[in-house]
């Protein structure tokens, strides 16, 4: 596997983090309004999702829209290292083409899969909702935490859970990341390859965001209970034993979801989430495609 491979999937990735962090801490705090709460029942800050960019602008300050962004680069610079050069791997060698040569899309789902199961276990103590979720008071939802930054976040993690509490909730983590990254992937993989054989897109930069843009939109119908479930786990406070205030299990969450707010809870914040999936799909897809291709042109292996 190309070193530059590594390198190229977590540049890809982190640009598109930047563009696409603001909708991830809209998406946060969408997804913890009224935590536990039957509808209708709870104060309700972030009403759409426009609303809600306003609503944090006014009160957090207009870089309240970037809050976690550095733990949010640092996760897509592990996750994506893995899973897009693993990928990228097996496509080199074969692995995910079927005896026609052409690419499968259930082969790209299992090494989508595999990738973001490595990769995003291994990016876990990253994942710090806690930090994208903390708020003025007015408009702050959910379990509030007190981090004054990444490391700060991590330390005290760190000292009243010690290393285990960096992996809270990875499980859940690994269940979206895997099934976000094989339909990512594969529906990338499967989309550019119906496209450019059967004539409809040529130009390599169109093909790479058309094909961004369908991976996105398949991801965001997919993950978005799943995406709910982990941001719960990962932001909720914790006892001094490490144990979680509102949740036992990611299937004491869905649970508790279902219970109290009903199957509407686990399906908070798939706006957010599909603006977010489908650009960032697009973007980082993209950018991956054509740093690759500039690798080829000038021969830097």
């Amino acid at each position: 596997m190309a070193t530059s491979d590594f390198v190229l999937g977590d540049v890809a990735a982190m640009g598109a983090g930047v563009f696409t962090n603001p909708v991830e801490v809209i998406k946060t705090r969408i997804q913890l309004q009224g935590e536990l709460a039957a509808r209708g029942s709870h104060a309700q800050p972030y009403k759409s999702v426009f609303q809600a960019f306003v609503t944090v602008a006014k009160n957090d300050g207009i870089l309240g829209l970037q809050k976690g962004l550095a733990p949010a680069l640092c996760f897509q610079f592990v996750i994506n290292s893995f899973r897009l050069s693993i990928y990228t791997h097996a496509v080199e060698k074969g692995w995910v083409h079927n005896n026609k040569g052409e690419i499968s899309f259930a082969r790209g789902m299992f090494w989508g899969a595999l990738g973001g199961v490595v990769g995003s276990y291994c990016a876990s103590p990253f994942f710090l909702t806690q930090l994208q979720a903390q708020a003025a008071k007015q408009i702050a939802v959910g379990y509030q935490h007190q981090h004054a930054s990444m490391s700060d976040a991590i330390r005290r993690i760190y000292r009243k859970n010690g290393v285990f509490g960096l992996w809270r909730g990875s499980m859940a983590n690994v269940s979206r990341a895997t099934v976000a990254s094989a339909v990512q992937i594969a529906t990338f993989g499967q989309a550019k390859s119906l496209l450019k054989e059967n004539g409809v897109i040529t130009h390599p930069t169109v093909l790479s965001f058309c094909s961004g843009l369908a991976a996105g939109s398949f991801v965001s119908v997919a993950i978005t209970p799943l995406d709910v479930i982990t941001t719960r786990l990962y932001n909720q406070g914790v006892d001094a034993q490490g144990r979680g205030l509102y949740y036992k299990s990611w299937l004491d969450c869905v649970l508790k979801i279902l219970q109290s707010e009903g199957l509407y809870g686990l399906y908070k914040g798939f706006w957010p989430i599909y603006l977010r999936s489908a650009p960032y799909s697009t973007l980082v897809l993209l950018f991956f495609d054509e740093l690759i291709a500039l690798r080829e042109r000038y021969d830097l292996h």
